[in-house]
């Protein structure tokens, strides 16, 4: 009897110590970030680098951090064709504010457009690793309204939806014209 309780625990414990790690893959895809590609208003078919862009989101003090290895403030500032920004996962609706040539020494350069994203979120089981995911989708129109000082003429002259499910960061969701 000692025998079959002793092979019993040793099995027990040897196939409880196999069990897979729960741990999330790097390579797993999570809550998706939004994809916005820039284009030149007069050629729609070109993308056009923003020079010195800084994004801000409401409320917050500090931009979206671009370039991660930077330890000034050049770490919020991108000067690509596209950026990827994350969306509020408990709300639905995010505004940023987009910065054009915000580190430059002369105010008149530097323009600020606002634009709020309008979107429904869908909460989605990924693994016992990795937990949810979160996906969205952008409501009907309006989806995203650009506001402006009176001032001021806005930068972004026209903005695209080009996909209004946003479930993964491989494709572009939104095109702004400017």
């Amino acid at each position: 009897m000692k025998k079959i309780i002793t092979l019993l625990l040793l099995v027990l414990f040897t196939s409880s110590s196999c069990e897979k790690d729960d741990i999330c893959d790097a390579n797993t895809p999570t809550t998706p970030r939004l994809v916005i590609a820039f284009y030149d208003y007069d050629n729609a078919s070109i993308p056009k680098n923003v020079n010195n862009l800084k994004v801000i989101g409401e409320g917050m003090t500090e931009g979206i951090v671009f370039n991660p290895s930077a330890t000034d403030d050049s770490k919020y500032v991108t000067n690509g064709n596209t950026i990827s920004i994350p969306l509020k996962t408990n709300a639905e609706t995010t505004t940023y504010r987009f910065i054009l040539n915000a580190t430059s020494a002369n105010p008149t350069l530097i323009d600020t457009d606002q634009i709020t994203f309008n979107y429904t979120t869908k909460d989605v089981f990924v693994s016992r690793a990795c937990g949810f995911k979160t996906l969205f989708t952008f409501t009907s129109n309006p989806t995203v309204h650009i506001a402006v000082p009176a001032t001021k003429l806005k930068w972004m002259q026209a903005i695209s939806v080009e996909k209004s499910n946003i479930d993964n960061e491989n494709e572009t969701h939104i095109k702004v014209f400017f």
